[in-house]
């Protein structure tokens, strides 16, 4: 019987294997960022009439931030910032539309280019789908990672909104549930078709950053003064910003991210069904050059599969550091005096003013990023495993302690070294403002921000040798929860307790405090006890696939 070439089967029928294989390796880690976005969005809500309780202090730093271009080009249009709902948005908008639009991108491209490359994608081709049917059925699955993103996205939000002193609405959280996850679904968009289009994996994300990248930048240039906020209609990421969730939500701007959206997907399936497997349409070498550095050993060897995450997690978190220096000198100028500000502070133990404090408190949050970077790391693991990759070398002589534990040092190298390097960054961009603030005391802010990361690597280990299945959730979990219990914690006096159980809140506000090095080895120690459990674990486990 004769396949047909318009992307269904011979029979008229439409095989889902394809859709129902993305969309299992689609939703699981669309609900864990979905709780993490869920998770930040809440905790700005509820954090900030905690922080302002009165609308004095809050008209205050409205006008402090009034017309400050740095930090509207940063974290977007500032507006309404009086109120909760406004403060959100500002808040948590624009991070949560570049960790969606970097998830969105690297799962579209993992589970088409990736695969194809990987050589599996041919299994489904011998069957009666298409290769227009199989990307089809692709976009489908990665549109269930979508609503896995937006689930818990709105859930945490619509709870926390329902409070009395939070007064959020259900139907305005819902629409910033959507808003935030609709750079997630255009950069699913822009993977799908840059997969198709470029001859690796490596070279598609390398593509889709670059769109990344160049659409920030013209938000930038957009929100850095009035006259030219009309480039944002020339930027995906100034479509979201137009669309004002909380802020005078404007359901009409959904218009081009639609558009856009599914103009992407039936591009990317129209050259997915023109196109010969394995290749594309930008050009390559048919002869590539071998590389093969960092392949005499299993140390190598981890180093270069690592190496992706591990440079693209550098380059964010120096970038972040630089930003929080550049900026430490205006955000101390707009919230001095705040009393607020410095109750919070004080909270965390800090107890320098100005830029010090301000260093601190941002720094604080920073470790949460280090610690969803070790997720990452965890899930790596995992997944080695789970594909059948850690076969190949444990049928050599590859001791399986030896194998975890070399995976284990190249996670905690990477959280010295980018934590270092974001201190080290921070203190450049505070130099260049002249806030005083030595070299010293930003390595030790650097510094700081690893041992809760350590403690989620070593718990992920843990749960990776105890119930590997489970582990990538247990990693994101810890970092979830170490959110959730702040907020919770905040609610009530009588569960304050709460707040011990977080480990990224037992870190001193470093450089506005000395660092609190009983915590640190606290933190760092229970995760190596955890860590080298998981090891002894594993060791005597057998090996669970996916």
């Amino acid at each position: 019987m004769r396949r047909r070439s318009d992307g269904g089967d011979p029979a008229g029928r439409a095989p889902t294997a394809v859709a129902r294989w993305t969309a299992r390796r689609a939703a699981r880690p669309g609900a864990l960022w979905g709780y993490v976005f869920g998770a930040i969005a809440a905790a700005s809500a509820y954090q900030y009439p905690r922080t302002f309780p009165t609308l004095e202090s809050r008209l205050r730093v409205a006008a402090s931030l009034r017309g400050n271009a740095g930090f509207a080009a940063l974290f977007g249009p500032i507006r309404h910032i009086e109120t909760v709902a406004g403060y959100t948005a500002y808040k948590s908008m624009m991070t949560l539309m570049l960790l969606g639009s970097v998830w969105g991108l690297l799962v579209a491209t993992r589970l088409t280019r990736g695969e194809e490359d990987a050589g599996r994608w041919e299994l489904y081709l011998a069957g009666w789908t298409t290769r227009g049917g199989a990307a089809r059925q692709a976009a489908a699955g990665l549109g269930v990672g979508i609503v896995a993103l937006w689930v818990p996205t709105a859930l945490l939000l619509a709870i926390v909104g329902a409070t009395s002193k939070v007064g959020i609405g259900v139907g305005a959280a819902l629409f910033f549930a959507t808003a935030m996850v609709a750079p997630a679904a255009m950069f699913v968009g822009v993977g799908l078709l840059v997969g198709q289009l470029a001859t690796t994996r490596h070279q598609a994300n390398l593509i889709g950053a670059a769109v990344l990248a160049g659409s920030y930048l013209v938000r930038m240039v957009a929100d850095s003064a009035s006259g030219l906020g009309w480039l944002r209609w020339a930027s995906p990421l100034g479509w979201v910003e137009e669309l004002r969730p909380l802020t005078g939500s404007r359901a009409w701007a959904f218009l081009p991210i639609v558009l856009v959206t599914a103009g992407l997907v039936v591009v990317a399936v129209r050259v997915a069904a023109e196109r010969d497997l394995g290749a594309g349409r930008l050009a390559g070498r048919e002869t590539p050059k071998a590389h093969t550095r960092l392949l005499g050993g299993q140390g190598g060897l981890t180093l270069r599969l690592s190496r992706p995450a591990i440079l693209g997690w550098t380059v964010a978190l120096v970038a972040t550091g630089l930003v929080f220096g550049l900026v430490a000198q205006a955000a101390a100028s707009a919230l001095k005096g705040s009393p607020a500000l410095e109750r919070v502070i004080a909270r965390l133990g800090g107890t320098a003013p100005g830029a010090a404090a301000y260093l601190g408190f941002v720094f604080v949050a920073a470790a949460g990023l280090v610690a969803i970077a070790v997720c990452g790391q965890v899930s790596a693991i995992r997944n080695e495993e789970a594909s059948g990759h850690l076969d190949n070398l444990l049928v050599r002589a590859v001791p399986r302690w030896r194998w975890l534990g070399v995976r284990l040092a190249v996670g905690a190298a990477m959280v010295i070294v980018i934590g270092v390097l974001a201190g080290v960054a921070a203190w450049g961009g505070a130099a260049s403002q002249h806030t005083g603030i030595g070299f010293g005391d930003m390595v030790k802010a650097g510094l700081n921000v690893t041992p809760p990361a350590l403690f989620v690597l070593g718990i992920g280990v843990l749960a990776f040798g105890v119930l590997p299945r489970a582990a990538i959730g247990v990693a994101y979990g810890v970092v979830v929860w170490s959110f959730v219990a702040e907020i919770v914690a905040g609610a009530s006096s009588s569960v304050h307790w709460l707040q011990n159980t977080s480990p990224l809140l037992h870190i001193a506000p470093v450089p506005a405090a000395p660092p609190d090095w009983t915590a640190a080895v606290w933190l760092v120690g229970l995760g190596l006890v955890a860590a080298l459990a998981g090891v002894l674990w594993f060791d005597r486990r057998d090996l669970v696939s996916a």
